[in-house]
């Protein structure tokens, strides 16, 4: 069974240095939090707990209620995207055409479970809903690459190109 790997947080100095300007930018404005989650996640490409303890300190914001606004909204993720992002669309039209199967076997090529990232951060994968080329179905993509009309055959073509 693949496992779910999260990579170790690693911030740079610079990334450190962005974040407390952002955060300089924006101390004391009402509503200054969401504004500051989203500089830090395009700063860092997500929002682990070492990032959200920097906010917390930073805008005098308890960690708590920064976890509730990162968790609430769909914009932010808490976990690494990889290198290179796969997407596989379950939705209807390419679930009943085989994007199950496909995913499946993604996840067992990768040894990676849906959500997760590899531990070098070169790969992470996900299930999709629609993402609107049901003509192609079954579709994937591959950070801004579209894959379609797909079989089982057509994965470790595909992920050879990223490896």
């Amino acid at each position: 069974m693949a496992t779910k790997k999260i990579p170790a947080f690693k911030g740079t100095k610079e990334q450190e240095a962005q974040l407390m300007k952002v955060i300089a930018e924006h101390k004391g404005t009402d509503g200054a939090l969401i504004p500051v989650l989203h500089e830090a996640q395009d700063i860092y490409g997500y929002l682990p707990i070492e990032v959200q303890k920097m906010v917390s300190e930073g805008l005098g914001v308890s960690l708590a209620e920064i976890y509730g606004v990162a968790t609430f909204y769909a914009r932010f993720t808490l976990e690494p995207k990889g290198e290179h992002h796969i997407g596989v669309c379950l939705g209807t039209a390419c679930y009943v055409k085989g994007s199950g199967k496909i995913l499946e076997k993604i996840s067992k090529a990768l040894n990676l479970e849906v959500g997760g990232c590899t531990e070098d951060g070169k790969f992470s994968l996900e299930a999709t809903r629609c993402i609107g080329a049901c003509g192609l179905a079954p579709v994937l993509t591959v950070g801004e690459e579209v894959y379609g009309r797909l079989t089982e055959n057509d994965v470790d073509d595909i992920l050879a190109k990223y490896m």
